[in-house]
């Protein structure tokens, strides 16, 4: 029987990719570095003939990865170990481990990422803005954003701050924050520092929030440290931001809306705002949509900003595809 161990691991992900055919092979590629993708696509230029037995070796390989991996992140080191052993064997369950454990990181708090941002929150709501800050950096940003929108006005933008100018952290601090989070921690924490942190990891939570938080914590940081807030705001798009999409990138987002949200996500916007959107809709789409929310009558903010945030989502997934292009300020000019 044909063993996948023969090949190098450049060469497996090459007979993966070439396996995986050429759709789902571009959809991994967006995950990578250009040196990885430039490395791979030599690696799969360079192949003249892949056997049956080969790509079924390597199949099977990405699977018993992809299964450890999974059961590591949802249950741990030890639970993994255990469903591998039962599965295929200690010597084999091992082996995986060991791969997995060599070239995966377990970053800090992964306990913490498996448990319910409310339950969190009961436990940090009360600690130095700094130590909240620290926690947050290392938790999924959807948490972070849960949690960081139940926080009182200005502790928001004071761990907004926190975490947007975050750089390194030793292990040690690192180590007492978790005890006193969770005393019966067993993940594998690195001795290395670590960085978390930094405008990115701010951003992403930023994008996740309400946007009266968003708002609150921008407006805030404008006036307590102008420059940071810039940054922050040059890698976002709030709903205002759709004035600086280009005709066509704009029309493919509405094509992408409903029209009912469409109509609530306008109804308090500025006259620049709405006056770009009618610009790239039909006469009459335009005018159903001016009835549409002129007979809408009063409506609440929250319905507004939610809709506003479903037409931001579309733009960052379009964006994200690769289907348009979002200018974010100087030196981010489109040329057509």
């Amino acid at each position: 029987m044909y063993q996948s161990n023969e090949l190098t691991n450049k060469q497996k992900a090459a007979v993966l990719l070439i396996t995986l055919g050429p759709d789902l092979s571009a959809q991994v590629f967006k995950h990578l570095r250009e040196d990885e993708i430039e490395k791979l696509t030599l690696e799969i230029a360079s192949q003249r003939k892949i056997t049956p037995e080969q790509k079924e070796a390597v199949l099977a390989e990405f699977h018993q990865l992809a299964l450890a991996k999974e059961y590591l992140s949802s249950g741990g080191l030890d639970y993994a170990r255990e469903v591998l052993e039962k599965a295929l064997g200690a010597e084999k369950a091992v082996s995986i481990i060991n791969r997995l454990t060599s070239s995966l990181q377990i970053r800090p708090f992964d306990f913490a990422r498996k448990t319910d941002p409310a339950q969190l929150l009961n436990f940090i709501q009360n600690e130095h803005p700094q130590t909240i800050a620290l926690i947050m950096a290392y938790l999924l940003p959807d948490q972070s954003a849960a949690i960081i929108s139940a926080l009182p006005p200005e502790r928001q933008v004071d761990v907004a701050k926190r975490i947007a100018t975050m750089d390194r952290t030793t292990p040690d601090i690192l180590k007492d924050v978790e005890r006193i989070l969770e005393r019966k921690l067993s993940s594998l924490v690195t001795q290395d520092f670590t960085a978390a942190g930094g405008v990115d990891s701010i951003v992403e939570v930023l994008n996740r929030v309400d946007r009266t938080t968003e708002r609150t914590i921008i407006e805030n940081l404008e006036v307590q440290n102008p420059e940071l807030a810039e940054e922050i705001k040059r890698r976002m798009f709030v709903f205002e931001d759709i004035v600086l999409l280009d005709d066509r990138s704009l029309q493919l987002v509405l094509r992408e809306i409903d029209s009912k949200d469409l109509a609530m996500a306008l109804k308090a916007s500025s006259s620049e705002v709405s006056g770009k959107v009618y610009k790239n809709m039909s006469k009459r789409a335009s005018e159903m949509l001016r009835e549409e929310i002129e007979y809408m009558g009063p409506v609440r903010i929250r319905d507004v900003e939610e809709a506003q945030q479903k037409v931001v989502n579309v733009i960052r997934r379009l964006e994200e595809s690769g289907e348009i292009i979002v200018s974010r300020g100087k030196g981010d000019e489109i040329i057509a």
